[in-house]
């Protein structure tokens, strides 16, 4: 708690209660508000949890006005330097970076968990061929929990880092398997001589008919973008994951709960929407007409992909990521016009004032989407890629909110906007 207070008044009655600070070690102070209802009788208002915190953490931190994100006090462009995706995993979930021995150790750990049990084939084989990734993921993530009886004690430590281990490990061999559903193609077995992320790329496009060998620009890539999407704080998904777990459900279920919210185009799928965006100018001739009627705020049209609601400077990731693009599309030495047509609104974007005024720069999702696409990682794939690395951030919630004993059900409540009490009338009288 702060030692500053502020108050709440009744200003008909004069009625007041004081709100005791709850302070961080960075960011603003909190108020804390829980005991408004008892004290006056009302709640506070707050749609879409604009200004209000809904638990403290130790693992993210955001400025969206300055455009500062750390994990665990470390800015997230010296991690992407720096760290490989399994060592910012492991910083998430401890709260330390490791040294050369638990790296070797985290890394050897989550290598063991990486194949996924043989029946969840059979699980797979029950979804449409056209289905959504996303879909499948959300099913069978869910269904893991009945494969792990023995080490879903919640109350466990030891049971809640098997659990993270298994679930980083497996995510990726289940969103491959996925993307090889949707495809028709056989299922490819992980290979644990691989790192992570080109493990995935090898699961997702090697076929059992010829040798593939995994490209190393690619494999990195993947890798930053992973460290980029690893946390972000209190966001929908992860708000999602935690409330599920304050019940007290196993884990995976509450993992499951994240996948679904992430789905959203509002959230992890924005990155297809920057896609299906370009699709729709089709080509760069048409770009400065499209921005024309963005501009025009009676057209209904959006631009997707630019501007953030908590970052009000330029996002922090998307510098990173910005880079690693252009590196990327010179390292593969890509051609699509679509990637053209991305350049060039992003050319518009940053030397418009319409758009500098109103810090809509380019976001992590605009960016990702065309690496995703330059290696060769179809659309209904970006979220699903996003699901994986976001995986470490739910777990590492999950766990935070696990294991503090304060810990309570979250049960929101709301200002009732329906009928007032009515009488019943019998259906011969109405």
């Amino acid at each position: 708690m702060s030692s500053a207070t502020y108050s709440l008044v009744n200003n008909e009655t004069g009625e007041k209660i004081d709100l005791p600070g709850v302070a961080g070690s960075l960011g603003p102070l909190g108020l804390d508000v829980g005991k408004v209802y008892d004290k006056l009788g009302v709640f506070t208002y707050d749609p879409g949890f604009t200004s209000t915190c809904s638990t403290q953490s130790a693992i993210t931190y955001i400025d969206g006005d300055e455009g500062v994100l750390l994990y665990r006090g470390y800015p997230v462009a010296q991690l992407a330097e720096h760290c490989s995706f399994l060592e910012v995993a492991y910083l998430i979930l401890n709260g330390e970076l490791p040294n050369k021995d638990e790296a070797l150790r985290f890394d050897a750990n989550i290598r063991q968990h990486t194949m996924i049990n043989e029946s969840l084939k059979n699980l797979f084989s029950g979804f449409n061929y056209d289905a959504h990734p996303m879909a499948m993921l959300t099913g069978v993530v869910g269904s893991l929990s009945a494969f792990y009886h023995d080490t879903t004690n919640n109350k466990d430590p030891r049971h809640r880092e098997i659990f993270a281990h298994r679930m980083i490990a497996k995510i990726p061999t289940i969103a491959a398997a996925a993307y090889k559903k949707y495809y028709g193609q056989p299922f490819m077995y992980p290979q644990n001589h691989l790192d992570y992320c080109s493990n995935l790329l090898h699961m997702m496009f090697a076929v059992p008919a010829e040798p593939y060998q995994v490209n190393p620009v690619a494999a990195r890539a993947l890798d930053i973008l992973f460290i980029l999407h690893a946390d972000h704080e209190q966001n929908a998904s992860t708000s999602t994951v935690r409330l599920a777990g304050s019940t007290g459900t196993n884990p995976y279920a509450a993992i499951a709960s994240g996948i679904a919210a992430l789905w959203g185009p509002s959230h992890g799928g924005a990155n297809e929407a920057v896609l299906k965006m370009l699709e729709e100018i089709g080509d760069v001739k048409q770009v400065q007409g499209f921005m024309d009627k963005v501009k025009d705020k009676n057209s209904g049209v959006r631009l997707m992909g630019f501007g953030h609601r908590v970052y009000k400077n330029f996002d922090p990731r998307a510098t990173i990521i910005r880079a690693e693009c252009h590196k990327v599309l010179k390292a593969l030495n890509v051609s699509d016009p679509q990637l053209e047509l991305a350049m060039k609104l992003e050319e518009i974007a940053l030397n418009d004032d319409y758009f500098k005024a109103r810090k809509l720069y380019p976001n992590v999702d605009f960016y990702s989407g065309i690496i995703y696409k330059a290696l060769g990682i179809p659309v209904n794939m970006f979220t699903p890629m996003f699901a994986i690395a976001r995986t470490v951030g739910w777990a590492a919630h999950w766990i935070e909110m696990i294991s503090d004993p304060g810990m309570r059900i979250g049960r929101p409540r709301q200002v009732y906007t329906g009928a007032t009490e009515r009488n019943v009338v019998p259906v011969e009288k109405r």
